[in-house]
C-alpha cells in the first residue's frame, strides 16, 4: 500500500468518527453519563419552576426524587425524560418537544461543572425543614452575611426552599437559588480555618479569596486595605481576633 492511499484511508476513518460522534452527542440528550454530570445547556431550555411549583402545584420530589437518596454533591439530581413524561403524556400536559426545548433538532448534551464541595441531601432532608432555623438565626442577628431579602423568601412549607429559595418566584434556576455559605454555618458554626473549612470544601476548592495575597498582613495592618469585620466572618467566624490568627 502507498503512502497516498494509506493516508486516504485515514482521512475517510477520521471522517467517520466524527460522523460517530456528532450522532451520538445528538442522542438522547436526556441521558445521564455513568459520571452523572451530564445535562441541557441552561439556555437551550424553557423551564419555569414558578409554572410547577405554584400552578401545577407539582412537588419538589416529583421532578428530583433521586434527591432523598442522595449522599454525594457529584450525584445527578435533575429530572430525567422519564419524570417529565409522568405529567407530559400529551394528556395532562403537551408532549412536544417544543415546549421544553428551544432548538430540538440541534439539542446536545453538556456536561456540568464538577463539585469541589461535600454534600448530603439525604441526610439534611432527613433533619426536617430548617427553614424556621435560618429564620432565627437571622432574627437573632447571628446569620453571617447580610440577609437582604432572604427573610422573606423562607418558605416553612416546602423544605427544599428553605435553602434553595426564591423558585416559587422564578423560572430557571440559577446560582441565586442556590444556598450560600452563611446558610450552612447557622448550623456548622464551629469555625476554625483551614480544618473547619475541609469538612465540606475538596482540596480542588480554591477558597481563599484573591485579596489575600503574600503581602496581605502588611496591607491591611496598615490600614490600605478598608475592611469591615463582617466581611471576614463568614470565613473565619463571628468572635475571631486578628490576633488569633497572626
Amino acid at each position: 500500500m502507498t503512502l497516498g492511499s494509506d493516508s486516504w484511508i485515514w482521512r475517510i476513518f477520521f471522517s467517520l468518527s466524527t460522523i460517530l460522534l456528532s450522532i451520538l452527542a445528538r442522542s438522547s440528550p436526556h441521558e445521564s453519563s455513568p459520571a452523572g454530570r451530564v445535562s441541557q445547556l441552561p439556555e437551550s431550555l424553557i423551564f419555569s419552576h414558578r409554572l410547577h411549583l405554584t400552578k401545577a402545584q407539582a412537588s419538589c420530589q416529583d421532578c428530583h426524587a433521586t434527591a432523598w437518596g442522595s449522599t454525594s454533591a457529584t450525584d445527578n439530581k435533575l429530572p430525567s425524560e422519564k419524570d417529565c413524561l409522568k405529567c407530559h403524556d400529551g394528556q395532562q400536559a403537551r408532549r412536544e418537544c417544543t415546549v421544553c426545548h428551544k432548538h430540538p433538532e440541534s439539542a446536545v448534551r453538556s456536561r456540568l461543572p464538577a463539585r469541589d464541595f461535600r454534600f448530603n441531601h439525604q441526610l439534611h432532608l432527613e433533619l426536617g425543614n430548617l427553614a424556621p432555623v435560618i429564620a432565627a438565626a437571622i432574627d437573632s442577628g447571628n446569620y453571617l452575611s447580610p440577609p437582604q431579602n432572604i427573610r422573606a423568601q423562607l418558605n416553612r412549607e416546602i423544605p427544599c426552599l428553605a435553602c434553595h429559595r426564591g423558585l416559587d418566584e422564578t423560572d430557571l434556576a440559577g446560582k441565586a437559588n442556590l444556598p450560600q455559605m452563611a446558610d450552612c454555618l447557622v448550623c456548622h458554626a464551629e469555625i476554625d480555618p483551614p480544618f473547619s473549612c475541609e469538612f465540606c470544601h475538596t482540596k480542588e476548592a480554591k477558597i481563599k479569596p484573591s485579596s489575600h495575597t503574600a503581602d496581605y498582613l502588611d496591607l491591611h495592618n496598615s490600614g490600605k486595605v478598608k475592611l469591615e469585620k463582617q466581611s471576614c466572618q463568614i470565613c473565619h467566624g463571628a468572635h475571631f481576633r486578628c490576633m488569633g490568627c497572626h
